[in-house]
C-alpha cells in the first residue's frame, strides 16, 4: 500500500517500528509514552467510533486545546476515513471560533477540556451543523447534559468494541484515501484581513516533510517538542507531518508554564521556535543575569562579547584563531552550555525559527552560544517550507536558499512568488480569492516582498502591504525597524509609522517584567503598566534605547533615513484578546492605527500629551536622532 496519506504513513509505522515511541505527554509530573503500535490501536478504535457517530468522508472535525496525544490520535482518526482536520487557536475567544465552525460545516469538535466544551456550548445555537462534542478531560463536566457530549475515554471504549467486527473494513477505509485527498483546513491569522481557510492535501504536506527531512537528515531518533498552538500550521508540520513521515517521537509538556524545564528534562533534538517565544527567552536570561551579582554579570557580559565575536563562525565550520577557539571552549563549560541547559536546548541538534521576521540580533545570539538556530520561511499556503538556510551558510539578511522542489519568482514589483508541490489545494468555498492568489500556471503570490540574491538566497523584506515610502522617496520597512526596537531588552513589541509621511515615529509596548524590575532596582514606585509606563524614568530609559537603535541606522546608507524620530509608550500591552494581535502574535495595523489614532495624530502634529478615549493622558516625546548621511556600503 502506497503511503500516501497520513494514516497509511502511521500503519508503515506500526509495521516497521512498532514498539518504538511515537509520542510523549508529561501529566502530574510524569512523562507517559504511547509506542507506534498503541497510536495505531488507538487511531483505529478512534475511527471506528466516529464511523458509528455519522463521520462522512469529506466532512470536517474541528479540534481545539493544548498539545495533547489524544488530539493528535483523533486528526489522524478524522483523516482515516476521508475527512478533513481543523484545528483551531485554543485560545481564541468564542466569537473567533464561529467563522471557521460555519464555514466549514464542522460536524464533529475535539474538546481538550470544560473551557473549550464552553466556548463551543456558547456558539452551539450558530453551528446548526454539530453532531458530536468530544472531550477529553472530565473535570467539571459531571453535569453536563447535552446530548451532543460524549467522553473521548466513552468514545474509546466503543471504537474498541466495534474493531471486533469492522477491523478489515477500517483498513479497506484507510487504502481509499487519496494523496490528493484534503487533509486540512488551516484558517490563516487575519493579519491582512478577515481569515481564510487554506485547504491542504496530504501530498502537500507529505512533500515538505520528506523535503525537510532530506535537508535536515532527520531520523527516527530525534526528539522534537509540541508547545505551540495547533492552529498553526509550523506546530503541525513539525509535530505531526514530519514524525508520520519521519517516525521520530514528539513531546508534549504538562503545561506553559512547565514547558522550559519539561524541554531540559526531554532534550529535544529537532526545535521550532517563534522569534517571539526567543525574545521571551532572552529575556528571562537577562533578568537573570540582572539579578545576579556584579562578578557573575561581568563574567557573563565578558563571554557573551567574545560569543558575538567567534561563536557563530565556530558553529558554522570556519576558520578561527586557536586562541579564541580556546577561549571560546572555556566559556562553553562555565557560561555557554549551562545556559543552553536552562534554555532546554542542550541537546537541539538543528532549531529552525518561523512565524516571523526575526531580528537578526536575535538570531546571532542564540547562534553565537551554539544554538544551530536557523531562519525558515513559508506560510500556510505554501505548506512552510519554501526556504530555509542552510548549515554553513547561515546569513541575518537572509532566509537561505530555495527549498527542494520550489521555485521562487520576483515581480518587477518586488513580490515573491512561489511554485511548490506544498502549495495549497484551494482556500474554502471561496474561488474567487483563490484564482487571484494562486494562477492557472501554479505561481502563488504570496503578498511579501523580497529578492533572490546573486548567491541564491532569498531576502524578504516585508509585506507588500505594509512597504511604503516616506515622502521624501525613502524605501519604508517597518518590520525592520521593529525588529531592531524589540531586540531592546525593555521593549516587548514595537509599532512604528512613516509610509506617506516625513519621518519615522513607533508606539513602544514595554516589556512590563524587564522594566518592572528595573524600576524596583531604582526604588521607583508605580501601581500598575500604565503608571509604570507613564514614568519620566522609563520614558528616558526606553528613549536611550532608541538611540542606540538610530545610532546602528545611521550607518547604514540605506537606513540613514529611517530613523525615529519621535514615541509614545502605550499604557497597556498589546494583546490578541484586544484584538490589535493575531493569534501567532503578528500585530494588525489597521486594527492598532484606528484604536491609537489620536497618538499617531499627536506624534506628528509635534503634541507633548494626548487623551486617549478611557481618559488616560500619554505622553509623547522626541527621540534622539544622528545628523548625516553614511557613505554607502562597497559592493
Amino acid at each position: 500500500m502506497e503511503s500516501d496519506t497520513f494514516p497509511k504513513l502511521l500503519l508503515r509505522h506500526v509495521k516497521d517500528r512498532a514498539e518504538h515511541p511515537a509520542i510523549r505527554e508529561k501529566t502530574r509530573g510524569i512523562w507517559h509514552t504511547l509506542s507506534w503500535r498503541a497510536l495505531g490501536d488507538e487511531v483505529m478504535a478512534l475511527a471506528a467510533a466516529l464511523s458509528a457517530r455519522g463521520l462522512q468522508r469529506g466532512a470536517h472535525v474541528a479540534l481545539v486545546g493544548d498539545n495533547r496525544p489524544r488530539l493528535y490520535a483523533a486528526m489522524c482518526a478524522v483523516q482515516w476515513l476521508g475527512a478533513v482536520a481543523v484545528p483551531l487557536y485554543q485560545d481564541a475567544a468564542a466569537d473567533e471560533m464561529l467563522l471557521p465552525m460555519r464555514s466549514a460545516d464542522v460536524t464533529h469538535f475535539f474538546a481538550e477540556n470544560q473551557e473549550q466544551v464552553d466556548k463551543l456550548l456558547e456558539i452551539l445555537p450558530g453551528c446548526p451543523s454539530v453532531r458530536c462534542i468530544v472531550y477529553d478531560e472530565d473535570r467539571g463536566m459531571r453535569h453536563y447534559r447535552q446530548p451532543e457530549l460524549v467522553s473521548y475515554a466513552a468514545l474509546l471504549e466503543q471504537g474498541h468494541d466495534a474493531l471486533k467486527s469492522q477491523r478489515e473494513t477500517l483498513l479497506a477505509e484507510a487504502a481509499r484515501g487519496n494523496g490528493s485527498d484534503p487533509a486540512f483546513v488551516f484558517f490563516t491569522s487575519g493579519t491582512t484581513g478577515p481569515s481564510k481557510g487554506v485547504v491542504l492535501t496530504h501530498a502537500s504536506l507529505i512533500d515538505r516533510a520528506q523535503a525537510a527531512a532530506a535537508m535536515e537528515g532527520l531520523k527516527d531518533s530525534d526528539v522534537a517538542m509540541a508547545y505551540l498552538p495547533l492552529g498553526w500550521i509550523g506546530q503541525n508540520l513539525f509535530s505531526y507531518a514530519q514524525p508520520m513521515v519521519v517516525g521520530y517521537c514528539v513531546c508534549c509538556p504538562e503545561s506553559s508554564e512547565t514547558m522550559l524545564a519539561d524541554m531540559r528534562e526531554i532534550g529535544p533534538t529537532y526545535l521550532l521556535t517563534p522569534p517571539r517565544v526567543l525574545e521571551t527567552l532572552l529575556t528571562q536570561v537577562q533578568l537573570r543575569i540582572a539579578d545576579s551579582g556584579r562578578i557573575e554579570r561581568a563574567l557573563y557580559e565578558r563571554c557573551i562579547a567574545l560569543a558575538q565575536r567567534v561563536g557563530a563562525r565556530i558553529l558554522a565550520g570556519e576558520a578561527v584563531a586557536l586562541g579564541d577557539r580556546l577561549a571560546y571552549a572555556v566559556a562553553d563549560l562555565v557560561i555557554y552550555g549551562p545556559l543552553r541547559d536552562v534554555l532546554g536546548m542542550s541537546k537541539v541538534r538543528v532549531a529552525f525559527t518561523a512565524g516571523d521576521a526575526i531580528a537578526p540580533e536575535l538570531l546571532l545570539f542564540f547562534r553565537a552560544i551554539g544554538v544551530n538556530l536557523k531562519q525558515l520561511y513559508g506560510s500556510t499556503e505554501t505548506g512552510l517550507f519554501v526556504a530555509a538556510q542552510r548549515d554553513g551558510e547561515v546569513r541575518p539578511d537572509t532566509v537561505g536558499p530555495p527549498a527542494q522542489g520550489v521555485e521562487v519568482r520576483i515581480t518587477p514589483e518586488r513580490e515573491i512568488l512561489v511554485r511548490s508541490p506544498g502549495l495549497f489545494r484551494e482556500y474554502h468555498r471561496d474561488p474567487e480569492t483563490t484564482a487571484r492568489a494562486k494562477r492557472a500556471d501554479g505561481w502563488y503570490h504570496t503578498g511579501d516582498a523580497g529578492w533572490l540574491g546573486d548567491d541564491g538566497h532569498l531576502r524578504v523584506i516585508d509585506r507588500l502591504k505594509n512597504m511604503g515610502a516616506l515622502n521624501d522617496g525613502t524605501v519604508y520597512a517597518p518590520k525592520l525597524l521593529e525588529n531592531k526596537l524589540k531586540f531592546l531588552g525593555s521593549v516587548k513589541e514595537a509599532v512604528v509609522i512613516g509610509d506617506g509621511r516625513d519621518k519615522v515615529c513607533a508606539l513602544i509596548d514595554i516589556d512590563i517584567a524587564v522594566v518592572g524590575n528595573w524600576a524596583n532596582k531604582r526604588s521607583l514606585s508605580y501601581t500598575g503598566h500604565a503608571d509604570l509606563a507613564s514614568l519620566a524614568e522609563v520614558y528616558e530609559l526606553i528613549a536611550d534605547g532608541i538611540a542606540q537603535v538610530n545610532a546602528g541606522l545611521a550607518r547604514d546608507a540605506l537606513l540613514a533615513k529611517s530613523q525615529i524620530h519621535r514615541f509614545a509608550i502605550l499604557p497597556k500591552e498589546l494583546d490578541a484578546d484586544d484584538g490589535v494581535l493575531t493569534r501567532t502574535g503578528k500585530l494588525k495595523r489597521g486594527v492598532i492605527a484606528e484604536r491609537y489614532r489620536v497618538v499617531m495624530d499627536g506624534l506628528y502634529e509635534g503634541r507633548g500629551v494626548v487623551r486617549l478615549d478611557d481618559g488616560i493622558e500619554l505622553k509623547i516625546r522626541d527621540a534622539r536622532t544622528v545628523d548625516g548621511t553614511p557613505r554607502a556600503k562597497a559592493a
